[in-house]
């Protein structure tokens, strides 16, 4: 058994636990507690998967649908979670902004994220450096020699391909390697209709409105408005679809929810999407990410007009973070040019 296993395993002192994803999970969220349910029922371990918020994406529901995997939203299981419950986070961390805090004690996070806030648990596996938290949990199945049925495998590899944006984007060694290994057991089919349905007829609003409000500045970074109480899945699509913009580098899109501005930003420059999101929002509000792909969000309840001067002065701390961003990397280069 892997040290990784073994030390999880170790982290669990009862018959159940509880795997939590981060709110409003996206399909790398919902294939790594699955996934990982499916492990530690194997070793003897009972689990219920939960969750804050709402599945919002189309292919997302159907494959969860078609497989028959059902979760439980925390605000369903409030009265059942004690306070001595053992809690293991997927594709999260304690203390982020889109994790909500319930009763249960955090004993384990499993991720790929950066972390901006450091925390106690048992057992971490946190690797920045993979593009997909279902690529560290295939991998459990893998290096331990545990069998694995058609749908595990099937919701991993979605899992995979969906948060590399079909290996385009942060893909590491990892996800190649455990893709190449978990292709073999998936329906291809499957695959293609999974990620050839991401869009339902109502979700081109949101494409419209940000298409009609993007901005432009230095040539290269755009922001855009998707709307009013867009689904957070659809706020980060319409974020990779503005970033495919010929000369666009860094996209910054938003839209208003009842609580407040949420945010997806992504960049394909070089620079860190994670660092910028979280410096631009200090002050406003809480984000991160990795480098290329971030998210926040910034509590508001006030006016429209208001909500525009926010929006505004939110446009203004990213874009002096990127400067700076552009800068620090300027002048390395410049160093590096000079041997030094």
């Amino acid at each position: 058994m892997t040290e990784q296993l073994s030390g999880l395993l170790r982290a669990i002192t009862h018959e159940h636990v509880y795997i939590q994803t981060h709110n409003f999970p996206d399909p790398d969220a919902i294939a790594s507690a699955y996934g990982l349910q499916q492990l530690l029922k194997h070793c003897g371990v009972e689990a219920t998967v939960c969750y804050q918020g709402r599945i919002e994406r189309f292919n997302t529901n159907y494959i969860m649908e078609k497989l028959g995997i059902s979760f439980s939203k925390l605000v369903d299981i409030d009265d059942v979670l004690r306070e001595d419950d053992e809690i293991i986070l997927v594709d999260s961390q304690k203390f982020n902004s889109n994790v909500e805090d319930t009763k249960g004690v955090e004993i384990a996070s499993i991720d790929h994220h950066p972390t901006f806030f450091q925390a106690e648990y048992r057992f971490a596996d946190i690797r920045p450096e993979v593009g997909s938290c279902a690529a560290i949990i295939a991998s459990y199945f893998f290096e331990n020699d545990i069998p694995m049925d058609e749908r595990t495998a099937l919701v991993l590899t979605f899992g995979i391909r969906s948060d590399t944006a079909k290996l385009s984007r942060g893909v590491s060694q990892l996800d190649l390697d455990m893709l190449s290994r978990l292709f073999a057991f998936c329906d291809g089919d499957t695959i293609y209709y999974l990620e050839n349905s991401e869009l339902e007829f109502k979700d081109l609003e949101a494409y419209a409105k940000a298409i009609e409000s993007i901005k432009m500045y230095d040539g290269d970074t755009a922001f855009a408005f998707a709307g009013e109480n867009c689904p957070e899945a659809l706020v980060a699509s319409v974020s990779d679809f503005i970033l495919s913009i010929v000369r666009v580098t860094f996209s910054v899109v938003y839209s208003r929810k009842e609580l407040g501005l949420k945010l997806s930003v992504r960049c394909s420059s070089g620079l860190n999407a994670g660092v910028i999101t979280a410096k631009a929002l200090q002050g406003f509000g809480d984000g991160g990410g990795h480098q290329v792909m971030a998210g926040g969000f910034v509590p508001f309840s006030g006016t429209d007009s208001q909500m525009a001067r926010l929006i505004e002065d939110i446009e203004a701390a990213f874009f002096q973070q990127i400067k700076l961003a552009k800068a620090d990397r300027n002048s390395l280069d410049g160093l590096y040019r000079e041997g030094i």
